[in-house]
């Protein structure tokens, strides 16, 4: 390779340093993998709306999580894909609607569930593709089938449980073991779950080569079983239960986040990983989490229901020196947006005939003046006689509402529930019967997602539609 000389090379010391530049090989990927940023994704489980300090919460320490907040940008509206743990990770690892590819509600937690179907193309695909070292930590609850594991859907490397929940020790469910290494069963007899996936964890984030990594920790705290350390279990004792049982989980989650973003400063990787910290979906008032612990501060609902407290969550994304800091964006955005925004800020070209509900949120990120990306947007749980939600700007109307809290609240009439989120954010009145011409338009809306999504459907599954109807 020429370098001309220019006069300011005159001195040994620069001659010695083009000599030496001079007999180094020009590697283009080399340099161009270098400079792409790490990915790595902490997505918690079962978390509620404000369950975090920087939130609301005023009963928890989550240091970590803040730190992540004072060295990024959070979101106030924050919406998830879905409000039950699949459809949540379907969404995220698509970057569509989860009812688009088959995952409008969750799927089989025992071996042999189908789960997510191979053709459909993931984020971990196309990092993967690009050069990115791929790798999932954690929960994954996306098919049970070797070809649906993660290694089949677009990850180098795999460590974790396949179906919903797992305890301490990584037994999920009664006389059901659930720890896998690349579609293997392994065992770790007598491990802390949460102490294996830190350990994991480290070792893919120094693996001695040149590429850049994309980590998907889907970390399943504090979905129940409900097993905090024993210093936090001592430290909330004080609260009444079920609380007390939830904030020592997230105060331990908080524990494994921190032991993490050390481990990248200690080894000189944050500066160079875009960090995002988000929950699934919102807090569970199932009977295993003793009927609630979680909290959606002034929204309404929870896991598994529509309404905002089912689907508003905590997230956080952090890039020291590349995005804001200690910034609140208050714009609507979705957790499907994370494919396409991953995708920009590490210069990769979304394949020509790809196409994603989820837009790139950049603009956002990057000030709170930019747009929502969505003028609309649709989620369905996909069971019979499904709930759905229809958004477009402040107004939101749901089908088939669920509020598992206070049932009784909702009559038949509210079969059709209208919100304007301006106004109402608990989403407590309906405004069906006031502006029967808004439920017209948002209702048209849904019938043009579900038309398009049956389409979409048809093509991933000739033979029939997984749908339940």
């Amino acid at each position: 390779m020429y370098f001309p000389f220019q006069p300011f090379f005159a001195s040994r010391i620069a001659i010695v340093l083009v000599i030496a530049m001079m007999s180094i090989p020009f590697d283009s990927t080399l340099f161009a993998q270098v400079s792409r940023p790490n990915v790595l994704i902490i997505y918690s489980d079962d978390q509620g709306s404000i369950d975090v300090n920087c939130y609301g919460a005023r009963d928890l320490e989550t240091p970590n999580m803040d730190r992540l907040a004072e060295t990024g940008v959070r979101f106030s509206q924050m919406l998830a894909p879905g409000s039950v743990c699949t459809p949540s990770r379907a969404g995220l690892m698509t970057g569509r609607i989860p009812w688009r590819v088959g995952l409008p509600s969750n799927a089989a937690t025992r071996r042999g569930g189908r789960g997510m179907e191979p053709a459909v193309y993931t984020v971990a695909e196309l990092f993967r593709d690009n050069g990115y070292r791929t790798s999932h930590i954690g929960k994954w609850h996306l098919g049970f089938q070797k070809e649906t594991m993660p290694t089949g859907q677009g990850f180098n490397y795999s460590f974790g449980h396949m179906g919903g929940c797992i305890d301490f020790y990584y037994w999920g469910g009664p006389n059901q073991h659930d720890l896998w290494r690349n579609a293997e069963e392994v065992w770790e007899d007598g491990e802390n779950f949460g102490g294996l996936m830190v350990r994991e964890l480290k070792a893919q984030m120094d693996q001695a080569n040149q590429s850049p990594f994309f980590i998907y920790w889907a970390v399943n705290w504090p979905h129940y079983p409900l097993q905090g350390f024993a210093k936090w279990r001592k430290h909330y004792a004080h609260l009444p239960p079920p609380r007390n049982m939830y904030a020592a989980f997230v105060s331990s989650l908080d524990d494994l986040i921190g032991e993490v973003v050390n481990h990248l400063e200690e080894t000189g990787k944050r500066k160079n990983t875009i960090l995002l910290f988000q929950s699934d979906h919102g807090h569970s008032i199932e009977e295993r989490t003793f009927s609630g612990g979680g909290d959606s501060g002034p929204y309404r609902g929870h896991k598994g229901s529509l309404f905002e407290g089912g689907l508003r969550v905590p997230s956080i994304v952090s890039w020291p020196g590349r995005i804001p800091q200690g910034q609140v964006r208050d714009q609507f955005v979705t957790g499907c947006d994370w494919f396409p925004t991953f995708a920009e800020y590490c210069r990769i070209q979304l394949p020509e005939n790809l196409k994603l509900d989820g837009e790139s949120i950049t603009r956002v990120i990057k000030s709170g003046d930019a747009a929502s990306p969505h003028p609309d947007f649709f989620w369905s749980n996909g069971r019979k006689n499904p709930s759905w939600a229809v958004r477009k700007g402040q107004w939101k109307l749901l089908g088939n509402p669920r509020d598992g809290r206070n049932p009784k609240s909702l009559t038949d009439s509210d079969k059709l529930f209208l919100v304007d989120l301006d106004q109402d954010i608990s989403e407590t009145k309906n405004l069906r019967e006031e502006f029967p011409d808004k439920v017209s338009e948002l209702q048209k809306i849904r019938r043009e997602y579900e038309a398009g999504i049956q389409r979409d459907l048809q093509v991933l599954y000739p033979d029939s539609s997984p749908v339940q109807k």
